[in-house]
This record gives structure tokens, sequence and C-alpha cells, in this order.
């Protein structure tokens, strides 16, 4: 699988941006952080204007065909946005530095209550009307460096108003 961009071009954006990799970073380390990276990107899909330039078996959620920004603002049919894969590499540098940030774990059904160590004994507040779907929504981490690059691309969700 491919992720966004390069590691090239990763490496000159992580520079350009002073971050720093930790010491003795692989090729490889970055490939497999970019991928994941791609993966959370894909995640906001729903939320992307257009449709895959390769139908459903295309391996990303970009390139796009008929996508447009929230301006309006036509984006060329086949076209990867800059924004879209500077996001992708704020995010494989997030996964690259805290391995697993990206995809936290939600397990719905074994929530613990009470936790007792030593003589510290925690009891949680838990509302049983919190479903696995909420709880994956707490879980997801925002990231608003990411959230700003990918925001021209995203189609804005209007509240609507229902008139009986």
């Amino acid at each position: 699988m491919a992720g966004y961009g390069d590691n090239a071009a990763f490496t000159a954006y992580a520079a350009a941006a002073g971050y720093v990799f930790p010491d003795g970073t692989t090729d490889d380390q970055k490939t497999a952080a970019r991928q994941r990276a791609s993966l959370m990107i894909d995640r906001y899909e729903p939320r992307f204007s257009g449709t895959r330039t390769g139908g459903f078996a295309q391996e990303r959620a970009w390139p796009r065909a008929g996508a447009t920004t929230c301006y309006g603002e036509a984006i060329p049919d086949g076209v990867n946005p800059v924004a879209v894969v500077n996001a992708s590499y704020e995010a494989a540098f997030l996964e690259l530095t805290n391995p697993g940030s990206l995809s936290p774990v939600v397990t719905g059904s074994s929530t613990v209550k009470r936790e007792k160590v030593g003589q510290l004994e925690v009891e949680y507040a838990a509302s049983s009307s919190i479903s696995v779907s909420d709880m994956v929504v707490m879980a997801t981490p925002i990231v608003t460096t990411i959230e700003g690059l990918l925001w021209p691309f995203l189609i804005q969700v209007v509240p609507g108003v229902l008139v009986v």
C-alpha cells in the first residue's frame, strides 16, 4: 500500500517545519508511518466532495473526480491537493514519533469502573448510555494542524431546521 507523497518530500516537509526525526529513523519506518498516516487521512473521505478517480478499487481517497473546495473552487480531476499530502506528512510525523497515536484501540465491553493500586483507589464515572461508536469518536485524536490543512476540502455540515 502506498501512502500520500514520498519519503523525500516527507523529509523535506519535516525539515521545513522544524521537525527532527528520532535518531536512526530508517526509510522503511518513514514509509510505514506515511502509510498509517494516509489511513488516518482517508477516514475523512465521507466528508470529501467528488468520487475516487479510480472507483472503489482505488487504494486511497485521493485523487478524486468532481471534487471542489468548500469555497466552490473546482479541484482538477486526478490531483492530490498539496494540503492533503502535507496533512498526511503531519500525521506521519506524529505517528512516527508516537506510534499508535492515530489509531487508539477502544474496547466497549471491558471498561474499568474501579482500580486499586496499593492504597490508592480510583472509581471512574461510567455511563451505560455511551455506545461503542461514541467511545470511538471520543478516543479519535483531533490534530488541529491536520484539521486546518484538510478544512478547505471538507464538505461543510450545515444543521437543518425541520419545520412541521
